[in-house]
């Protein structure tokens, strides 16, 4: 189980560091752009390390506060979320 999750976590921060580096090459040749709600939802299903990564090294919608508020703070809820699990063995 453990071993699955660490997969996922790599492929989906994987494609949303490409996603965000794919928009930011659009965007340069004024091409058709991926949406912000794919952006931001490539986040929330566990790519917030990617997004970061992303905005970072491609200096990609660094100016707009969804994202630069939005990001890590969907980064502390998966984080939260992952020592919930960790500590608690997902246990309610």
């Amino acid at each position: 189980m453990m071993k699955n999750m660490v997969i996922y976590l790599l492929a989906v921060n994987f494609i949303t560091f490409l996603l965000y580096g794919d928009d930011k090459s659009r965007a340069r040749r004024h091409a058709w752009r991926i949406p912000e709600k794919v952006l931001m939802g490539a986040a929330v299903i566990g790519g917030s390390i990617g997004a970061l990564l992303g905005m970072s090294i491609f200096h990609h919608k660094t100016r707009k506060p969804k994202f630069y508020i939005g990001i890590p703070l969907i980064m502390l809820i998966e984080f939260g979320l992952a020592a919930w699990v960790w500590y608690t063995g997902g246990h309610f």
